[in-house]
């Protein structure tokens, strides 16, 4: 199976190349600038280097000739926008093998590699293209499994987990809902010492204050009605390992202190029984409201929140992780075709330009889903727009909570701004939500110099 490097720091475009030259049996290891490069070099071997005119780094031409240099035998192909032509064919004239510019064709990569693999390779035998096996993706394993991205939010996250993990303090994760707080929990505890015992998550506010105690602490059979059989509480099941306690915000006031005292003490007692039991947990706790607020409103006990927050992690939303929309979105459809039992390579340029203009008010969960259902819905190799879900095509202001409401009595010229920002510019729709004719909106952009 001949190996390629693609050296190309357009995200976007290069998981999109790489699923492409998977499904067609290439193996493919991805760089995203020269120094990644030339570390791969470094440590692997290649048929074949793809790269992009353009790194943030260096330049193709410039790092085509070091490989010429270090390893004349792998032939080399420079990817190009079409106004970077003439400076592609003088490349090849310098040892290039051949251009392939963008958009790309999909017939004319593949004519390209397969002529540049053949040709300087006279001592190997002719590379079957057509009749090799399919190549084996590397398939997500499991459910939650941590993705690592690349913006500047995430690699603060990445260093927060590798700090933490391998203590046993207690953690609060703090993030909007749908942002992955339970993976990061999971991702916390698999890096821990206790990753060989149990990993138990709850969900807080699907638990009914009258049954908390029971589904924490565990039950006597007849300790109450419906207790046909003892039942063993969280805390026991976990015992040894780690207990996530998702929207801890939502336990009623009578509840928090039957934790706090189990958290304290490291026993507790289950319903109806006067034996105690000793436990040896790690708390991981997350929310979506800002408890301090609630400590301050007498909602949450303070005890309780410095006992959960030794140590808090910030869960980033999607809208602040821009950088890893696109190694998300293709995580997720590796995902879906997985359990769809499909092939979709990707996603067309203009449904990633959709994504990248798109709020994503669900976070992961939201993008998860949506690129679900647009690849069982897909019938090509791409996803295209005519698949994605109606709210991508709505205009912003739709997307206005119910409950703003846009007033010039106070603050006009904030209000304007506001108004500006939600409709992306649009002043039609500006001076629709304002309540105002476009004429008074373009007299008060003047009177108050908003460009």
């Amino acid at each position: 199976m001949p190996k390629i490097l693609l050296i190309e720091d357009d995200i976007a475009f290069c998981k999109l190349l790489e699923k492409f030259l998977i499904k067609k049996a290439y193996n493919v290891t991805i760089a995203f600038s020269a120094a990644e490069a030339r570390e791969a070099v470094k440590n692997e071997s290649f048929d074949l280097i793809l790269t992009d005119l353009r790194l943030p780094d260096s330049d193709g031409i410039g790092l085509m000739s070091e490989f010429k240099n270090s390893h004349p035998h792998i032939p080399v192909i420079l990817m190009t926008g079409y106004s970077d032509v003439n400076t592609a064919v003088k490349a090849i004239k310098n040892g290039a093998a051949d251009y392939i510019s963008k958009p790309f064709n999909p017939d004319e990569v593949l004519l390209v590699i397969t002529n540049a693999l053949q040709a300087p390779k006279v001592e190997e035998e002719e590379t079957p293209v057509k009749e090799k096996k399919t190549a084996k993706k590397q398939s997500p394993s499991g459910e939650n499994e941590f993705v690592k991205g690349i913006s500047v939010a995430s690699k603060k996250l990445l260093d927060h987990i590798q700090l933490v993990s391998p203590t046993d303090m207690s953690v609060l994760i703090i993030g909007e809902s749908g942002t992955g707080k339970e993976i990061i929990a999971k991702s916390i505890h698999q890096q821990s010492r206790r990753k060989d015992s149990n990993f138990i998550a709850v969900d807080c506010g699907a638990i009914p204050k009258e049954l908390a105690a029971s589904e924490f602490f565990g039950h006597l059979k007849g300790s109450f009605t419906g207790a046909i059989n003892d039942k063993k509480g969280y805390f026991e099941a976990a015992n040894g390992g780690t207990l996530f306690l998702d929207e801890i915000g939502n336990l009623s006031y009578e509840n928090q202190i039957q934790l706090l005292r189990a958290l304290q003490e490291r026993k507790i007692k289950p319903v109806g029984s006067n034996k105690e039991i000793n436990v040896d947990i790690r708390i991981i706790t997350a929310t979506n409201e800002d408890l301090r607020e609630a400590v301050k409103n007498g909602d949450f006990r303070e005890d309780l929140y410095h006992r959960i927050n030794e140590f808090s992690i910030q869960s980033p939303s999607l809208k602040d992780r821009g950088e890893d929309l696109m190694v998300f979105a293709d995580y997720f459809l590796e995902k879906a075709n997985q359990q769809l039992h499909k092939e979709v390579i990707g996603f067309s340029p203009e449904v990633v330009s959709i994504f990248q203009n798109y709020n994503w008010p669900g976070n992961l969960r939201e993008l998860q889903n949506c690129v679900k259902r647009a690849t069982l819905l897909t019938r090509g190799d791409f996803i295209e727009s005519d698949v994605l879900p109606a709210e991508f095509f709505q205009i912003q202001t739709q997307q206005t909570p119910a409950n703003e409401v846009f007033s010039l009595s106070e603050n006009e010229k904030e209000t304007i701004i506001h108004a500006l920002s939600k409709t992306q510019n649009n002043k039609s729709e500006a001076a629709k939500l304002l309540k105002i004719t476009r004429k008074t909106l373009y007299n008060k952009l003047k009177q108050y110099n908003i460009e």
